[in-house]
């Protein structure tokens, strides 16, 4: 099998390399992408979450990689989501890994609330790149919390600011289920970022979270509890 790896808002594909070296040493090919703006002197400006999605959809079909598990973190599950249909004949499995699964019609600044929303929207409108950034207080506090303040600011200063259009759009139509294939939900059992708990976004994709350790960064902290528990799940 072939596991494509989507990042989260803020991250690139470095943030999936820790589980994806130890899922092509278990003998799978891995690949971990990084979306259109989160590299350094990309022009994020334009950008959209079709955008997002187009690229995801192209890089399978130009690699022209088939038994593909998609595996996605946080925010990459929307652009997961809006992928699936056009990518269903070269599918066998999608992961998400305390992930966001989105409504139809919802963006991810309105599933945030209207207050955290409101705050996206402004800071997006604010921006001279229409980007939105994460500080480092917030990002301790939600996102890699109880780890220690040195590897926090490592992670933190990897990050890249979000293409606002990232945040702001939303999917037409989402349906997981359209691939046909097996869907598995890992949830980190110390996340305190997901924008709903994390059992009602594996109930969106129509499964049962299976926890695994760590916060909402556990792709980079428990490497090794994210890559067997995505053998178990998703190996044939």
């Amino acid at each position: 099998m072939t596991y494509v790896f989507v990042p989260g808002a803020w991250h690139g594909g470095w943030s999936w390399h820790p589980v994806a070296q130890r899922m092509a040493g278990a003998g799978h090919r891995a690949v971990a992408l990084t979306m259109p703006g989160l590299s350094p002197g990309d022009d994020p400006r334009a950008l959209r979450l079709a955008d997002a999605v187009e690229y995801l959809t192209a890089e399978i079909e130009r690699r022209d990689l088939t038994d593909v598990v998609l595996v996605g973190h946080s925010w990459g599950g929307i652009p997961i989501a809006g992928a699936v249909r056009r990518l269903a004949g070269r599918l066998s499995g999608i992961a998400l890994v305390s992930a966001f699964v989105p409504r139809a019609g919802e963006s991810m600044a309105d599933a945030m609330g209207p207050e955290i929303g409101g705050y996206v929207r402004a800071t997006i409108a604010a921006s001279p790149d229409h980007t939105i950034g994460v500080d480092f207080p917030s990002f301790r506090a939600s996102l890699m919390q109880d780890e220690p303040e040195e590897l926090q600011r490592l992670v933190h200063d990897l990050l890249v600011p979000q293409p606002g259009g990232y945040m702001l759009d939303a999917l037409d139509t989402v349906d997981l289920t359209a691939a046909e294939v097996p869907i598995t939900y890992l949830l980190a059992e110390n996340d305190r970022a997901l924008a709903a708990p994390g059992a009602e976004l594996a109930a969106r994709a129509g499964v049962e979270p299976v926890l695994v350790p760590g916060t909402h960064e556990t792709i980079l902290t428990h490497p090794d509890d994210v890559a067997k528990a995505l053998r178990d799940q998703t190996e044939k």
